[in-house]
């Protein structure tokens, strides 16, 4: 990758950064795409500082930005409009420039949707369980309302956590059905996951949506189904499992669903996915299959 002055530069603003594999990814597309642009990461320190970040991006000409953890909410109020999507889950990851300032949008819910769909898993009218409920959750919990699943069951280790965000997925839920006269009722439930069985014992085929860092490199030996009763059962039941965790590709979670006889699917899809989305948002150039499948096996190789 050569830098001239003609280089638009992108970047990544989080906190940390450093470990992030985002610029590998947008560099691979930008240089099998031909365009003379660059991606870097740029640390910032504290929540007070994510403001004059995104304002200093924008004078400096930026091109645009994602924005990972622990910001994808505080960069809200600093946008100059908001993707109605990204707008409804409280969190924005990618930012786009427009005149005046930048657009926010949420890639997230596209990547992990896109990884589904390409191993041909449609969410509507299945029976979901999705374990935590922190900020990857929160985006899982409303992509699949979105995509029409029957039933949503959230569940964590602090129940109180999971029924709060079921109950803003609730409220999200009868705000699109009133403004689009949606007729279909999503059964919504929330509670912790010490109480795993009694939550689901009426749900015959389960898709698992494993959404904490239990089973994390190098913690590798760790499953948020540890200790819980009624794990066999559920995970008898399980017909596919997601994980968010890419490193490693198969943790002892999705482990335990394949040789419990489910089909699993790793987060190194989903990564892509969104970073993906986001190129195609700033450059306007969709990645091939053959470019997404290209760009898989090179993390692959580096995790």
């Amino acid at each position: 990758m050569e830098i001239r002055g003609t280089t638009q530069i992108y970047g990544l603003i989080g906190n940390p950064v450093a470990h992030s594999v985002s610029p590998q990814l947008q560099n691979l597309f930008a240089e099998d795409a031909g365009l003379d642009m660059a991606y870097v990461t740029f640390p910032v320190a504290d929540r007070d500082s994510v403001g004059r970040a995104v304002e200093g991006a924008f004078a400096l000409g930026i091109g645009g930005l994602n924005v990972t953890v622990p910001y994808k909410g505080d960069v809200i109020p600093f946008v100059r409009a908001v993707d109605p999507m990204a707008e409804r889950i409280g969190s924005v990851n990618t930012l786009v420039r427009t005149e005046g300032g930048y657009k926010g949008y949420n890639t997230d819910c596209g990547g992990f949707l896109g990884a589904l769909r390409r191993k041909k898993i449609m969410l509507k009218d299945r029976d979901v369980v999705m374990i935590g409920a922190g900020g990857v959750a929160r985006t899982i919990a409303f992509a699949c309302a979105a995509e029409g699943t029957r039933s949503l069951t959230i569940l964590n280790r602090t129940a109180r956590k999971a029924e709060n965000l079921a109950e803003e997925v609730r409220r999200s839920v009868s705000g699109v059905k009133e403004s689009e006269n949606k007729q279909n009722e999503i059964r919504i439930q929330a509670g912790s996951l010490a109480r795993l069985h009694a939550l689901t014992v009426d749900l015959s085929k389960i898709t698992v949506i494993q959404c904490t860092s239990a089973g994390l490199y190098p913690d590798t030996d760790v499953s948020p189904l540890d200790g819980i009763c009624g794990a066999d059962g559920f995970l008898r039941r399980t017909e596919f499992a997601f994980d968010v965790i890419y490193r490693p590709r198969e943790t002892k979670f999705l482990r335990s669903v394949r040789e419990a006889g489910g089909d699993t699917l790793d987060g190194l899809s989903m990564l892509v996915g969104q970073g993906a989305e986001s190129f195609t948002l700033w450059t306007g150039v969709s990645i091939p299959d053959d470019e997404f499948d290209k760009a898989v096996n090179m993390l692959e190789e580096q995790l």
